[in-house]
């Protein structure tokens, strides 16, 4: 499933206005005038003209930075700090609910990104820090080399996540579009992300509201595929509060957002090991 726009003007006149307005009308089940209908199907008109991997590509970007694309991220997003929950199903189908705290300093691309989660495992508090493309673990206060599982697990949720897509110009990525496909009458643009690790996430892109409601990757045979739910806007830019990841045909996690802040001051300090 799942060249650019000569002016800045007319990617807005193709999907703002008109993705924004689907998307509240969306819902709305009483009988609309003639007129409305119409704006809606020139609306629809506009929303296929996107027939490029740069315009759709540039069009979520634009849409998650609530209407003003990268640089509102950019701006807005010089730290975050996200708290919640993850719930772990292990192999034997039992589960773990695991609070997590996040802090995130924004690099000019994910390679120079600086990202510590901190979690509560059994009274215990387990950190894994990315810092300089490399992550290091804490237990309580003592260091230690994280296991491939856990090291490939944490990359992946920054390299075949969200940021992705919105950072692929930051991060040297191409971009390829593979028309559309349509799954329970809602269609979706569908996007492969290739980085220049030769990583390929491939998302699927509503063509009415422009928001990612499924990823997926593949790795040694396995499908892998994040989905996205309870979209909101928090300070301006659009984030989904809510995520799985099934691995084949099977979930694996769940995570939930309680709340989440960006522009906080974040102390350098604690993105360093030793």
């Amino acid at each position: 499933m799942f060249s650019h726009f000569k002016t800045f003007g007319l990617l807005v006149s193709l999907c703002l206005a008109s993705v924004l307005f689907a998307a509240a009308q969306e819902d709305k089940t009483q009988e609309k005038p003639k007129k409305v209908e119409k704006t809606k199907q020139q609306q629809a008109d506009d929303l296929s003209k996107l027939t490029t991997a740069d315009q759709v590509a540039e069009s979520t970007v634009l849409i998650y930075g609530g209407l003003y694309g990268r640089e509102q991220l950019q701006r807005i997003r010089r730290t975050t700090v996200e708290a919640g929950r993850t719930v772990m199903t292990n192999t034997d189908g039992t589960t773990e609910q695991i609070p997590y705290i996040k802090r995130v300093l924004r690099g000019e691309n994910l390679e120079k990104e600086r990202i510590r989660v901190d979690q509560e495992i059994s009274g215990s508090r387990y950190s894994l820090i990315y810092n300089g493309g490399t992550v290091v673990g804490l237990f309580n206060e003592t260091i230690f080399t994280p296991k491939d599982e856990a090291v490939n697990a944490f990359q992946n949720q920054l390299w075949r996540g969200l940021e992705a897509l919105l950072r692929y110009k930051e991060n040297g990525a191409t971009v390829a579009l593979n028309g559309r496909e349509k799954y329970m009458n809602v269609e979706y643009y569908i996007l492969d992300v290739t980085d220049k690790q030769n990583r390929q996430t491939r998302f699927f892109i509503s063509t009415k509201t422009l928001r990612v409601m499924a990823l997926e990757y593949t790795i040694d045979a396995v499908k892998y595929a994040r989905r996205f739910y309870d979209y909101r806007y928090a300070q301006g830019t659009l984030v989904p509060y809510r995520t799985t990841l099934s691995a084949g045909d099977r979930q694996i996690e769940e995570s939930v957002v309680s709340t989440v802040t960006y522009g906080q001051k974040i102390e350098e300090d604690i993105f360093q090991i030793g």
